[in-house]
This record gives C-alpha cells, structure tokens and sequence, in this order.
C-alpha cells in the first residue's frame, strides 16, 4: 500500500472559456461547431449553441476556475487532512502557483497524485491547460515517456473498476454506496459554470472541489480499509 502521507488528493473544476456561444470569435465557433458533430449525433433539435454548455469538459474550449488538493498527516492512528485551494479568473496564476507547491512537494520521496476519475480527466486536463498556458508541467503529473509501473496515478474509480473496463461511477453513487456523506448537497459539477458565469460565486464553487477532495480522501481511505477522517479533522489554508 502507498503510504498515506504521499498522497495529494486533487480536484478541479473547470468552465468554458466564454460565457456563451455567441461570444466566441468566429474562428472558435467553427472549431466548435466541428467539435459538437460528435456531440449531436442521435440528437434531434440540438445544435452547437445548444451544447456549447459542456465546452468546459474539453481543454480545448474550456479553462481551469479551480484547483484544490489536500495531504494526510499521520499521528498514530489519528489521520488530518490538511486542504488548500487555487481559484480565481486568472487561469495560468491558478496553474503556476499550484505547479509551485506540487513540485515542493514532490521534491523529495515517491508521492503520488489522486483523483475520482483523474487519470481521464483532472490529470491530462491540468497537463494540457498548462501547455496551452505555457506552464512547465510538474515531472509527478506528467506521463510523458514513463513506463506504466513509473506513473505515480492513483484513481478511485479505477480501483472501484477492480479490472471492469466498461464501469463508470460517480463519486457521488460510490461515496453513497460506501456509507460515506455526498459532496452534492449543495451543486454538482453541471451547475458550476453557471454558477461561474451568471454568479460569478467562486467561494462556492470552492467549497464543493473541496467537498469533493475530501470524499475522494475519504474513499480511497474506504477501499483500503482505514479509519476515516473525523470531521473535526479536517484544516483548510
């Protein structure tokens, strides 16, 4: 087992990079028309414009608003996770300064990264945007020229997978299915760029990437079969 105090647990969220379709230079609209063919297949009254909500999914056409990760510390049998978030308008300074704390981090000894669904989503997400940004991608993010066993990725879904290619759950259902609290009291994931772009209410959008790092924490810590952390266990910076 990887010991628990080289895990930082991740997140992200991420919205388009305009509001709207129409406000996307012409050039976009073309890009994303062409996008959205494989979008609108087998759909009927749907157009670009109308699928342009889910332009946040692809680095291509979307941006990072937040990034917050968290790290265990061990005292005996007491576990606190210690969390910390980047968010704001300014994508790249929301990359460079969590590229600055992971390479700290990850300076010294084998750490690992982890996320719900993060090796198809979070990790090649947040490699691209950095390219796109001109950011130095952190060696323990990237996988370029690694061999499989070098790839310090930890991925909840895929240990939930237990070898099932076809599987995919939310860690909504498999934090419900292991007797653990839902991070979607309050949003999930399809209102945040709503709640970005009509609200511009980024506190909010923060606490749940953070709700959902600690429930990612929380579930890897499940499927190993560790205490969970106690609520009051729990320190944001």
């Amino acid at each position: 087992m990887v010991p628990l105090q080289n895990i930082l647990f991740l997140d992200i969220e991420t919205v388009s990079q305009y509001a709207s379709f129409e406000g996307l230079p012409e050039e976009w609209k073309e890009l994303w028309s062409k996008k959205a063919e494989v979008l609108l297949r087998n759909k009927e009254n749907q157009t670009a414009e109308s699928v342009y909500e889910r332009a946040g999914i692809y680095a291509e056409f979307g941006k990072v608003i937040c990034i917050s990760c968290g790290i265990l510390q061990i005292n005996g049998s007491n576990k606190k996770l210690l969390m910390k978030s980047f968010s704001g308008d300014d994508e790249k300074e929301i990359l460079s300064s969590f590229c600055d704390i992971l390479s700290k981090w990850s300076a010294e000894g084998n750490k690992y990264l982890c996320a719900h669904n993060g090796k198809e989503f979070d990790f090649p997400y947040l490699c691209r945007r950095m390219v796109i940004n001109d950011v130095c991608v952190p060696s323990v993010l990237s996988i370029s020229g690694k061999k499989p066993w070098e790839v310090n990725h930890l991925d909840t879904m895929e240990l939930w997978k237990f070898g099932d290619f076809k599987s995919y759950t939310s860690l909504n259902l498999l934090a419900c299915a292991l007797g653990i609290p839902t991070p979607k009291d309050d949003i999930d994931g399809s209102m945040v760029g709503n709640i970005y772009w009509n609200d511009h209410d980024i506190p909010r959008i923060v606490h749940y990437c953070q709700k959902d790092v600690l429930t990612a924490a929380q579930i890897y810590l499940r499927l190993n079969r560790e205490p969970l952390i106690l609520p009051e266990n729990i320190e944001i910076k």
